[in-house]
C-alpha cells in the first residue's frame, strides 16, 4: 500500500511539472517510427497485438488475456508483462505506445497522453467486416502493414470458403443466441453474424432485434429454434444468468444441438472468430445429416 502511494505522489510530482501543452488531454497520436516498447490494455487489442506485433515489440498486455475464462490467447499472453490499466503502472513501464479500447478508462488515458505518452483507441469490431479494418489498424500503428495485408488476405479467403458451406435461404436451422438477462443477438452484430456465417437463421432477427434485445421466454418457446447457443456459465452465483437455467432453457437445448455455446473465441473481432464459424458449421452439419 505504502509503495503504491508513493508511485502515485510521485506521478503527480510529474503531471505538476510538465509542460502545460502537455496537459491538455491532446492525444499524442502514433509514433513515426515503429514503437519498440508496447502496452495494450484491453483484452481485444492484447490478441490483436499479438498476433501481429514484431518479436520484442509488445512488452505488456492486460492481465485479463491471461486468464482462461475469457482469453483465446492465453498461453501466449502469459509471456508477455500483465497490467490493469492503471495509468500508474503503465507509465513506469516507459511505453512509447499504448493501446486501449473505446471503453478503456478515460482518466488513465488522458493522463497518459498528458505524459506525452503516444495512445491509439480502437472501436471494438461489431461485425465481420470491421475485423480486417481493425487488423489493418493494428498493422498501422505497430507499423506491420505487411503482416497486417497478410493476415487480412488469409482471413477474407478462409471467411468466403465457410460461406460456401452454408446451406441456401430457406433451407437453414433456426439458431437463438441466449445470454444473461434474456439477451438475444440479432444478424447486425458480431455474434449474430458468426452464427448466420455458419449457416443459421436468427430468431432474434425474426422478432425484429437485429442489433439484439431482450426476448422473453415465451417468444424464446414459441420460436422453438433448432438451436439455443449460450455462453459458458461463471462459476460465481449470479441472478444475470438464472434465466440460463430456467427449465424451458433446458429443455430447449435438450430437444435442439447440444453443446453449443460461445466461448473465447467470440469475445474479441479477431480471426479467432473463423474457427468458432467452423465449429457451428460442423455442429449444424451433424446435426441436420442426423435427421436425415
Amino acid at each position: 500500500m505504502r509503495n503504491s502511494r508513493v508511485i502515485t505522489l510521485a506521478l503527480g510530482a510529474v503531471l505538476a511539472a510538465a509542460p502545460a501543452g502537455a496537459q491538455d488531454g491532446a492525444d499524442t497520436g502514433v509514433p513515426a517510427t515503429p514503437p519498440e516498447r508496447v502496452v495494450s490494455m484491453n483484452l481485444c487489442t492484447d490478441q490483436l497485438a499479438m498476433m501481429l506485433a514484431d518479436e520484442g515489440q509488445l512488452h505488456s498486455v492486460s492481465y485479463l488475456s491471461q486468464q482462461a475464462r475469457g482469453s483465446a490467447l492465453v498461453e501466449q499472453a502469459r509471456q508477455y508483462v500483465p497490467n490493469r490499466g492503471l495509468a500508474e503502472e503503465i507509465y513506469l513501464m516507459a511505453p512509447d505506445l499504448v493501446i486501449a479500447g473505446s471503453f478503456s478508462d478515460r482518466t488513465t488515458l488522458d493522463m497518459l497522453r498528458r505524459l506525452d505518452v503516444p495512445v491509439a483507441v480502437f472501436e471494438p469490431a461489431g461485425s465481420l467486416a470491421d475485423i480486417s479494418d481493425r487488423l489493418r489498424r493494428m498493422g498501422e500503428v505497430l507499423h506491420r502493414e505487411d503482416a497486417a495485408a497478410r493476415m487480412v488476405a488469409r482471413f477474407d479467403a478462409r471467411l468466403a470458403e465457410l460461406a460456401t458451406q452454408a446451406p441456401p435461404e430457406g433451407d437453414r436451422p433456426s439458431a437463438a443466441l441466449y445470454s444473461a438477462n434474456g439477451w438475444s443477438s440479432g444478424g447486425r452484430t458480431l455474434p449474430g453474424q458468426i452464427v448466420t456465417a455458419a449457416g443459421f437463421d436468427l430468431v432474434a432477427d425474426d422478432f425484429g432485434l437485429a442489433w439484439g434485445g431482450f426476448l422473453p421466454l415465451e417468444l424464446l418457446a414459441m420460436s422453438d429454434p433448432d438451436a439455443v447457443i449460450t455462453g459458458q456459465s461463471y462459476p460465481a452465483d449470479s441472478r444475470a444468468e438464472e434465466i440460463l437455467d430456467h427449465p424451458v432453457v433446458a429443455h430447449l437445448k435438450r430437444d435442439s444441438m447440444r453443446g453449443i455455446v460461445s466461448d473465447q473465441d467470440w469475445s474479441c473481432g479477431t480471426p479467432l472468430v473463423l474457427d468458432a464459424i467452423a465449429r457451428l458449421s460442423n455442429a449444424r452439419l451433424a446435426a441436420t445429416g442426423a435427421r436425415r
